[in-house]
């Protein structure tokens, strides 16, 4: 979502993203009324989606905190693409997640990695959509708006 004519140019954030945590399906917020975070420079705030990370399984790569930017080029479906990238994903249940995509053992089921040992791999899942991760801002870098 683009800011306002002559302020700068934001992104809504659509809520938060599980990285070992659970976390319900992400859209948290009414399209665009939620909290704003500037456009990063060199990306289009037009189709891009902000999500929080919260929880540790992902660490030390993204924290609880971080923002993850990403485009949903379809509403429903993994495309082979994502396979081995990390990604904002929903599963069946309504649950939103951070994670590294691989082929699950049975048709049409993926497995979520962490890259935090101690979290483990979640096997089998079914999921609703996929999009990878385009850019990733640490919290401390992240400047919201209202």
């Amino acid at each position: 979502m683009e800011g306002h004519l002559n302020g700068p140019r934001t992104i809504a954030i659509a809520g938060k993203v599980g990285a070992g945590a659970q976390v319900p399906v992400f859209d948290a917020y009414a399209k665009g009324a939620g909290p704003q975070v500037e456009c990063p420079p060199g990306l289009s705030p037009h189709g891009v989606v902000a999500v929080e990370v919260e929880g540790d399984s992902m660490e030390p790569v993204y924290s609880a905190g971080d923002l993850l930017f990403y485009t949903r080029d379809s509403h429903e479906g993994v495309p082979s693409e994502v396979l081995g990238k990390r990604c904002v994903c929903e599963d069946e249940t309504g649950m939103g997640w951070v994670k590294v995509l691989r082929e699950g053992r049975e048709e049409g089921t993926f497995d979520l990695h962490s890259f935090n040992d101690t979290s483990p791999t979640k096997y089998g899942v079914r999921l609703k959509w996929a999009s990878p991760v385009r850019l990733h801002w640490p919290a401390e870098l992240a400047r919201k708006t209202l």
